[in-house]
């Protein structure tokens, strides 16, 4: 079973950085896509980064390019995600997620981690 364990995750003034990290059990075809996902308070989970393990494929949703950067270190089978400019509006929690080869959904989650942006 895939495995995927997320860190980083805290309270930071507005303005402020915070680095999330997403250590994976495997980086095999069953996790060949990693993407980063969050849920706000009374919103829907919603899509923020993906990224494949070449790291030659990455993709953001609007609201947060310029801001955040997902990247990986295929040694430790780490992904991580740098967020810059924090707003309070990114307070949310913070998912990692994995998606197998020509697979459309991700199956496999992490247990999240807490941003709180404060203003």
């Amino acid at each position: 079973q895939v495995q995927l364990v997320e860190s980083g995750g805290g309270l930071v003034q507005a303005g402020g950085s915070l680095r999330l990290s997403c250590a994976a059990s495997e980086r095999t075809s069953r996790t060949y896509t990693m993407g980063w996902f969050r849920r706000a308070p009374g919103k829907e989970r919603e899509f923020v980064a993906t990224i494949n393990w070449s790291g030659d494929r990455t993709s953001y949703t609007d609201s947060v390019k310029g801001r955040f950067t997902i990247s990986v270190d295929n040694a430790k089978k780490t992904v991580y995600l740098q967020m810059n400019s924090l707003k309070p509006e990114d307070t949310a929690v913070y998912y990692c997620a994995a998606r197998g080869m020509l697979v459309k959904e991700y199956g496999y989650w992490g247990q999240g981690t807490q941003v709180t942006v404060s203003s």
